[in-house]
């Protein structure tokens, strides 16, 4: 990642099963400017139970008719359709990106695909096997952290460094072994990103809980980024301005569609806005220094102020209260020099309402 925000744009199940709209949801990323587009990788029967209840956002986008499972079967990614997607991204010059959410998926993803960086949804944060699969192909990860703590974040991370590492016998103490490690702390900073995250569609701005990630930035010293799942972009923007490193933001070509996550997701006219936005945000950040900016120098003199004769003053008057006062331009004597300047002698004579120097 540069230093820009890095911004990918959550395509995820919002497909709908569809090649058609998987290839036109690449095309409205990189119209969009972000950097990367990301699909979900997983195998129905290996996620859910054939009987699991769907999430209430579900419910209400979605219908009660069909359980989760049925409903994802119609949503599941086909492996063929990954590589096209992944060869219509690479001529496109955007990232492709995918959440695995079953061990097939991520070795998939890790052995056939040979993405990169692989993501880890909030969801499989406590999916010890998944963790440790995810660690020992030694690809960068990014770890989403919805509905977690910072202690089930950290034992997350205790199985990623763990399974970076190596390790042949996992257990809890083995995988805390790993995390306090010098090697497991510098192989977790080269490798993993945490990602802010509220689960909820749409997410309550007053659940959102920015500054979260500046206290996991501070307990883990890793890069930290932001999922948003709040409607609008203004939430996704303020993360940026907070520090975030990367903005994961769901994203749609209609929000009338049919499916879980069109609803609460952007389209590509509000996406590409987002962009732009994010982009102006980053500029004006800065560098941190504080200092005259280059637009500002040439209104130095005009704004600020100096010394100025209140009346006339011959050559050899002593300069008094009576005689100096404070007024623009800012092209003499600095006002902070006015106590000094009272009771010395005029080097020359000055009109009333001039500028002394």
């Amino acid at each position: 990642m540069n230093s820009k925000t890095f911004l990918v744009a959550e395509a995820g199940v919002n497909h709908n099963g569809r090649e058609d709209l998987a290839f036109k949801l690449v095309d409205a990323a990189v119209d969009s400017g972000v950097d990367a587009i990301k699909f979900q990788t997983f195998k129905t029967n290996n996620l859910v139970t054939q009987n699991a209840e769907k999430a209430n956002y579900q419910k209400k986008t979605t219908g009660s008719e069909e359980n989760q499972s049925e409903m994802l079967q119609r949503l599941e990614l086909p492996h063929e359709l990954h590589h096209e997607l992944v060869r219509y991204c690479k001529k496109k010059e955007i990232h492709f990106l995918s959440t695995a959410f079953d061990l097939e998926s991520l070795d998939f993803l890790n052995n056939n695909l040979n993405l990169k960086t692989l993501k880890i949804p909030s969801g499989e944060i406590t999916n010890g096997p998944l963790l440790l699969a995810h660690g020992r192909t030694g690809k960068k990860i990014i770890l989403s952290t919805g509905m977690t703590t910072l202690d089930e974040i950290q034992m997350a991370l205790s199985v990623i460094a763990y399974g970076i590492i190596g390790g042949l016998e996992p257990s809890i103490k083995n995988f805390q072994s790993a995390f306090n490690s010098d090697l497991g702390q510098t192989l977790l900073k080269e490798k993993v990103t945490l990602l802010h995250c509220t689960t909820e569609y749409p997410a309550p701005f007053s659940e959102i809980n920015l500054r979260a990630m500046q206290s996991m930035k501070k307990s883990f010293a890793l890069p930290v980024g932001y999922s948003d799942h709040s409607e609008g972009t203004a939430v996704a923007i303020a993360a940026v301005a907070l520090g975030a490193i990367l903005i994961e933001k769901h994203f749609t070509l209609d929000k009338t569609l049919p499916g879980p996550d069109h609803k609460t997701s952007l389209e590509p006219d509000e996406i590409k806005g987002m962009v732009k936005e994010i982009r102006a945000i980053e500029k004006a950040l800065g560098n941190g220094e504080k200092g005259p900016q280059p637009s500002e120098l040439g209104n130095r003199k005009i704004v600020r102020k100096s010394l100025v004769a209140t009346q006339n003053i011959r050559k050899g008057d002593k300069f008094t209260t009576e005689n100096i006062s404070v007024k623009r331009p800012g092209t003499g004597k600095n006002p902070m020099e006015y106590w000094e300047v009272l009771g010395e002698v005029s080097l020359q004579s000055y009109d009333a309402d001039e500028v002394i120097t």
